[in-house]
C-alpha cells in the first residue's frame, strides 16, 4: 500500500509505449465506446480470446463505477512493450468523491450503492498489475496492466 493510500503491484518495469489513447466517459454510451476500444486494442496487440475479456470485463466494472461514482472521467489506454512482453495498461481517473474505505473495496467487504462490491476487487483479480490511489480531494486513479 502506498502512502497516499494506493495499492501497487508489479508496476516497477520500465515500458515503453508503443501507441495510446483516451476515452472520456459521461455516459452510457461512453462506456460502450470505452470498451469497444479497449477490445480492439486488445486484439489487435494479440491476447487470447479470454484475456480479451478480462480485459473487457475490467474496463465495463471500471468505467461504469466512474460514470456511477463521478459521473466523469478518462480512461486512457496504451500499449505497451517490456523487453520481448506486449500488453496493455488502463488508467481510469476521475474527480469523484474518491473511495472512503479502499482497503475495504479490495476485500470487497464494501460497496456505495449497495451492490455486491466486487467489480474493483474482481478487475484486480483479472490483471496482472494494479494500483488504486483514492481520497476526495483529487478523486480516484485506477491503474491496471494485462501482458500477453
Amino acid at each position: 500500500m502506498s502512502e497516499d493510500g494506493g495499492q501497487t503491484d508489479a508496476f516497477e518495469t520500465a515500458v515503453t509505449v508503443l501507441q495510446s489513447g483516451t476515452v472520456r466517459v459521461r455516459s452510457e454510451d461512453d462506456i460502450l465506446l470505452a470498451r469497444q476500444e479497449a477490445r480492439a486494442v486488445a486484439e489487435e496487440i494479440g491476447f487470447s480470446t479470454t484475456d480479451v475479456t478480462r480485459i473487457v470485463t475490467g474496463v465495463s466494472e471500471l468505467t461504469r463505477n466512474m460514470h456511477l461514482y463521478a459521473e466523469d472521467g478518462i480512461m486512457k489506454w496504451r500499449e505497451i512493450e517490456a523487453g520481448t512482453d506486449r500488453g496493455i495498461e488502463l488508467v481510469f481517473d476521475d474527480d469523484g468523491p474518491g473511495i472512503d474505505d479502499v482497503e475495504g473495496v479490495l476485500r470487497a467487504e464494501h460497496s456505495t450503492s449497495g451492490g455486491m462490491g466486487r467489480g474493483v476487487q474482481g478487475t484486480k483479480k483479472l490483471m496482472d498489475g494494479f494500483d488504486i490511489t483514492s481520497n476526495p480531494e483529487d478523486g480516484t486513479t485506477i491503474t491496471v496492466r494485462k501482458w500477453t
